[in-house]
């Protein structure tokens, strides 16, 4: 997204990594299917540069919570994409992740609406 759009927001990080093991859970893909899952599941809020995505996913690659392997862009194509998969501790780390996600959320969300005493 170009940064002078006043609509961009800002991933908190780490928030990157969550979202791409997220999106792999659905199964393998690679990185620009994961950059448009992510930009048309949020109505093109989050639009991810491959200047962020890729360094992500050699990442997320090297402490093995994704395994990567070369595969043909489709029959009779001789262009290959890189295709990432969640592996196992990937899995377990999605859901370490999700967790801290959502206690940060709640977290947030007290300070911002907190309960009225009455």
């Amino acid at each position: 997204m170009p940064p002078d759009n006043p609509d961009r927001i800002e991933l908190v990080q780490g928030t990157l990594d969550m979202l791409i093991l997220r999106t792999l859970r659905m199964g393998p893909a690679h990185g620009h299917q994961i950059a448009k899952h992510l930009q048309c599941t949020t109505d093109d809020v989050l639009q991810v540069e491959h200047g962020s995505l890729y360094p992500a996913l050699h990442r997320l690659e090297r402490k093995v919570w994704l395994a990567a392997k070369w595969e043909p862009a489709g029959k009779g194509s001789k262009r290959e994409f890189k295709f990432y998969r969640l592996t196992p501790s990937g899995r377990r780390q999605l859901l370490t992740e999700e967790s801290r996600w959502k206690q940060m959320a709640d977290a947030i969300a007290r300070v911002m609406w907190p309960v009225e005493e009455g």
